[in-house]
């Protein structure tokens, strides 16, 4: 598809039929909406809608928001959030549905695998949740971002021996983590994450690996353990206004993932910095 479902901006020109937005108003948007209809709608599992349709597009000048999407997953930004800021709606409402599916309370010791823009994302949701928070990736830039969001712990995956033991030593009698959580969509990473966890634990399996890939679970390990491993996708129309009240009211600081503004004539810089991890999120601006 074509590139860009993280946008915000104004609306210059609206459809007859619509009553509830107006030229002028300072929007943001998602890129999909379920369609309240189908076998999975009616089980409330909205991400997982048969007619889900996705709008991408964004790195442009213009983009046409569809009827479904402006009714159910669009809001008005106040005047005191930033376009640069309001845009991350659609990746924060996927991290709040992960981490509202990783069940964390309170003191919980949480691991979460890769300090990319969701990685991080999840570090601040999980210390809004009141979790001691543990941090790996293979970058120690990306590592200094997930203690700028809180994170307790940090583990350089590529400097300890075993990355797995390296987290369950800093738990209790290195039983291991009440809850991990894997954000970089890797199978081998994945694998690594249910090691991670102690008796009971959850493990949240939520980074998108390659279409055609597989993992090996030890069975007595999932079973005499009593393991819950989930995998979690997208945003629902719950996430998505939990995110924007989460972004409205600073609880989560989303200016702080922006690393810094680009025109769209840079998008391939952004892009190629993006790609070689450096900084978190580029604002492109039309």
């Amino acid at each position: 598809s074509v590139f860009g479902h993280e946008y915000a901006g104004d609306i210059v020109e609206a459809g007859a039929d619509v009553d509830n937005f107006m030229v002028g108003d300072r929007v943001v948007a998602v890129n999909s909406a379920p369609c309240f209809k189908c076998y999975y709608c009616k089980l409330e599992r909205y991400s997982m809608c048969e007619n889900i349709i996705y709008n991408n597009g964004a790195y442009a000048e213009y983009i046409k928001i569809p009827a479904n999407i402006l009714k159910i997953n669009t809001y008005r930004i106040p005047d005191n959030i930033k376009y640069r800021e309001a845009a991350l709606l659609e990746p924060l409402a996927c991290a709040v549905h992960g981490i509202e599916e990783s069940n964390i309370k309170s003191g919980d010791m949480v691991v979460i695998n890769g300090a990319g823009p969701i990685g991080l994302m999840f570090v601040a949701l999980a210390k809004l949740k009141g979790a001691v928070v543990i941090s790996t990736d293979l970058s120690d830039e990306r590592l200094s971002y997930a203690k700028n969001f809180g994170a307790d712990y940090l583990i350089n995956a590529a400097k300890v021996g075993d990355q797995v033991q390296a987290v369950k030593d800093l738990t209790e009698g290195s039983r291991g983590v009440d809850v991990a959580i894997e954000a970089t969509g890797f199978p081998q990473v994945w694998e690594k994450t249910i090691l991670m966890g102690r008796k009971g634990a959850t493990i949240n399996l939520f980074g998108g690996c390659q279409s055609g890939t597989s993992i090996k679970i030890d069975t007595g390990l999932l079973h005499y353990c009593e393991l819950t491993i989930k995998g979690v996708y997208h945003h629902t129309p719950y996430y998505v206004k939990k995110a924007f009240k989460l972004i409205t009211s600073r609880q989560i600081n989303a200016a702080k993932f922006i690393t810094s503004d680009m025109p769209l004539e840079r998008l391939i810089d952004a892009l190629e910095l993006v790609s070689s991890q450096k900084g978190i999120k580029y604002n492109i601006v039309t």
